[in-house]
């Protein structure tokens, strides 16, 4: 039988997040029915925590803790961070710990190559924590590990989800010359709530961002996501489908927001599985390639099988056109 689960794999979120102590506490909701996962006990499941762990590689699957880990894990998918473990930001809704990072690993890229290799993956997603700190954010790190697993793995397509780059010339460039399959980088909830959910973060230059990797490259799929939950009206969730379909991104995800401590945003509602679906539907409408929209939807959940997805939506379109 499915349990509701907590899945924490690091230290108390008071040790964690010290730059939230100073916060009024926001009680955690009982989840409804229809948030539910499985407790990870698959053997594979430990084979690939195993193999993490071996490499020496940081997953986001563990730092913002995924609830979706036990499914992902079993069937070897895990979405490798780079960069390190702490983020140069303090998002209100988001587990991975803020503070100063250290120096980038020059190994990295090659542990990432090796790893993907031994997963045997068909499809790889590649985040990072923010790396305001670096002159370039990270970007030509990003390309490195990139041109390693074309190395290692040559038939894999590659999914990465990026910072905003905010104020770092010349990073996107380098990113979108590497040529991952797909880009994503989430807008995460609506302008109106930047100022507290994401305030390190501009809504625009993340639209930016994504119009300019169509204007790079429109061979390369763009994606995006929102969590639902924070307080966002209908509307507003429209407007943002609109601003992505005048960027042209291609792949919409939206999921539920789940509060990982009394120190985060509070959860404002529990989005039902109806409600995604008329989310679904009107982002469908709006001309979007692929939606993925349900509460426990998140950005590289089943992102293999949502590339083939990807690929053939757009076949099918320029078929339409012609």
């Amino acid at each position: 039988m499915s349990q509701r689960i907590t899945i924490d794999h690091r230290a108390a979120p008071a040790l964690r997040h010290p730059e939230k102590a100073h916060r009024p506490d926001n009680p955690i909701q009982r989840k409804p029915s229809w948030i539910r996962v499985k407790a990870p006990n698959h053997p594979v499941y430990h084979e690939t925590r195993a193999l993490m762990r071996d490499a020496g590689l940081v997953t986001v699957c563990e730092e913002a803790a995924c609830p979706n880990i036990g499914e992902c894990w079993s069937q070897r998918h895990a979405t490798m961070m780079i960069m390190g473990e702490i983020c140069t930001r303090a998002c209100a809704f988001c587990n991975v710990t803020t503070g100063m990072p250290k120096h980038l690993d020059a190994d990295e890229p090659r542990r990432v190559g090796e790893a993907v290799a031994k997963l045997g993956l068909r499809h790889v997603v590649i985040t990072s924590v923010d790396r305001d700190d670096l002159a370039d954010g990270g970007a030509e790190h990003f390309a490195q590990v990139i041109r390693s697993i074309r190395q290692t793995s040559p038939e894999t397509t590659i999914e990465i989800l990026t910072p905003d780059f905010l104020r770092k010339d010349g990073a996107l460039e380098v990113v979108v010359a590497a040529r991952p399959d797909v880009f994503n980088h989430n807008i995460e909830t609506v302008p109106r709530l930047y100022p507290t959910i994401r305030p390190g973060a501009r809504y625009y230059q993340s639209v930016r961002l994504l119009d300019g990797v169509k204007r790079l490259d429109p061979s390369i799929f763009t994606k995006s996501g929102l969590m639902l939950g924070l307080g966002e009206e209908r509307m507003e969730v429209a407007q943002v489908m609109d601003d992505f379909r005048i960027a042209d991104v291609d792949f919409l995800t939206l999921g539920q927001y789940l509060q990982p401590s009394a120190k985060h945003a509070a959860v404002e509602k529990f989005i039902t599985p109806d409600e995604f679906d008329g989310y679904a539907a009107a982002a469908r409408s709006k001309g979007f390639l692929q939606v993925s929209a349900s509460p426990l939807t998140r950005s590289s959940y089943h992102a293999d099988s949502d590339f083939a997805k990807l690929q053939a939506a757009r076949k099918s379109r320029l078929k339409e056109s012609l």
